[in-house]
C-alpha cells in the first residue's frame, strides 16, 4: 500500500474514478480531481458521499482532455496521477475523431504534464478494447497483455479503435519523452458494479436493458466483466507497486453472454426480475434493430462473438483477486432498482 500522499485522479464525474477516488481517501490520501466545469462540483461530492465520508481531503480542478488550461495546478503537488478521463460513448459517433482525438490528446496531456510537474507514476486507464478487438477469429484464443488490438481491422468500432490508438500513443510517448516518469495502464473489461446515480458507464446498460425487458430475449452479445470496486482496486495496486511500473494490467474474469447474466438476473432476484427475458434473440433481428436504436448500432459488430480473457498477471504479480461476477450482476441490479435507474 502507497503512504499517505498527494493524488490526482482525473475525470472525477465518471464511474470508475469515483471508485477510485474513494478508496484513496479511505487510504488516506489527499485528492486532486479534474472536471469539466466546476459547476459541477456540488454535485460530485453529492454523489461520491455515498462511497466515502472523508472528502475533506478531496479537491477539485477544472481542466478538459482538449486545453491546457488547468492540468499543472491539478497536479501541483501529486506524486502520483490516476488517468481515468476518456470519452465513452452512449451512441456511435458521427465521425471517429471525436473519440480518437480527445482520447490521444487528452492521455498526452496529462502524461507531460505529469512529467513536467515531477508525479513519480502514472497508471493510465486504457481498456480490453485495447487488446481483445481487431483479430480474425477471437474466439480461439484466451487475451492476455501481450495482446494488441489492431485498430485498422473491419472488426473494430470507433471507441474501441479510440482505445487502442491512445494507449499505443502513451507507450510511445513514455519510451521518447517520459523521462523518469514511470506508467501502468488497467485494461478493464466490461465494468459493471453498483451505480451511484443516473450518470453511469454505458457498460451498465447490460443489465439496464435486461432488468428493463428491453428486449423480448437477449441479444447474442458477451463480454468478460468485471467489478468497479475491483478495478478501483486494481488502479490503486498499479499505483504502488514497484513491479508496476512499465506493466499493462488486464482486469476482467471470464465471459458471460447476456441470456447468462439474464438467467443470474432471475434466479438471484425473484419477482424483481419478472421483466428479464427468458430466451434468445436471433441475431438477425438485432441487427435489424440496430439501424433504428444507436446504443444497439454501437455494438451490433459484436454479435456471436466472444473474447475471453485471462487476469492471471494482475494475480500473480499484484495479488489482484476480483470478486464472483455473480455478486457483481445482482449487486449492480439491486443498486438500480435503489437509485431509481430501472422500475421493477
Amino acid at each position: 500500500m502507497l503512504a499517505p500522499t498527494t493524488v490526482c485522479v482525473t475525470g472525477g464525474s465518471g464511474y470508475i474514478s469515483g471508485y477510485c477516488i474513494a478508496a484513496l481517501l479511505e487510504q488516506g490520501h489527499t485528492v486532486h480531481t479534474t472536471i469539466r466545469n466546476l459547476a459541477r462540483e456540488a454535485e460530485v461530492r453529492e454523489t461520491l458521499s455515498k462511497v466515502s465520508h472523508r472528502l475533506d481531503r478531496l479537491h477539485f480542478f477544472a481542466a478538459d482532455l482538449m486545453s491546457n488550461a488547468g492540468w499543472a495546478e491539478a497536479f501541483a503537488g501529486c506524486s502520483h496521477v490516476l488517468h481515468v478521463a476518456s470519452p465513452i460513448p452512449s451512441k456511435a459517433p458521427k465521425h471517429e475523431d471525436e473519440l480518437i482525438v480527445p482520447a490521444r490528446e487528452g492521455t498526452l496531456r496529462a502524461l507531460r504534464f505529469a512529467r513536467d510537474g515531477g508525479v513519480r507514476r502514472v497508471v493510465v486507464t486504457s481498456s480490453t478494447a485495447a487488446i481483445c478487438y481487431g483479430h480474425d477469429d477471437p474466439g480461439s484464443v484466451v487475451f492476455d497483455e501481450n495482446f494488441w488490438t489492431n485498430p485498422d481491422h473491419a472488426d473494430i468500432s470507433p471507441y474501441v479503435k479510440s482505445k487502442a490508438i491512445a494507449e499505443r500513443a502513451a507507450w510511445d510517448w513514455l519510451a521518447a519523452e517520459g523521462g523518469a516518469l514511470e506508467m501502468a495502464t488497467v485494461n478493464p473489461a466490461a465494468v459493471l458494479g453498483p451505480v451511484l446515480g443516473n450518470d453511469f458507464s454505458a457498460s451498465l446498460e447490460i443489465v439496464k436493458k435486461l432488468m428493463e425487458g428491453a428486449f423480448p430475449g437477449s441479444p447474442r452479445l458477451g463480454f468478460p466483466l468485471v467489478d468497479v470496486r475491483d478495478i478501483a482496486d486494481l488502479h490503486l495496486l498499479a499505483l504502488s507497486a514497484p513491479q508496476a511500473a512499465g506493466q499493462r494490467y488486464l482486469g476482467g474474469t471470464g465471459f458471460f453472454w447476456m441470456e447468462d447474466v439474464a438467467a443470474i438476473l432471475r434466479d438471484g432476484l425473484g419477482m424483481e426480475a419478472r421483466k428479464v427475458p427468458k430466451g434468445r434473440l436471433p441475431s438477425f433481428l438485432m441487427r435489424l434493430i440496430a439501424e433504428v436504436d444507436p446504443v444497439v448500432a454501437s455494438v451490433a459488430f459484436e454479435l456471436d462473438k466472444s473474447r475471453r480473457v485471462t487476469h492471471q498477471k494482475a494475480a500473480s504479480e499484484l495479488g489482484w483477486i476480483p470478486r464472483p461476477v455473480e455478486t457483481t450482476v445482482l449487486e449492480t441490479a439491486r443498486s438500480m432498482i435503489r437509485e431509481g435507474v430501472v422500475k421493477v
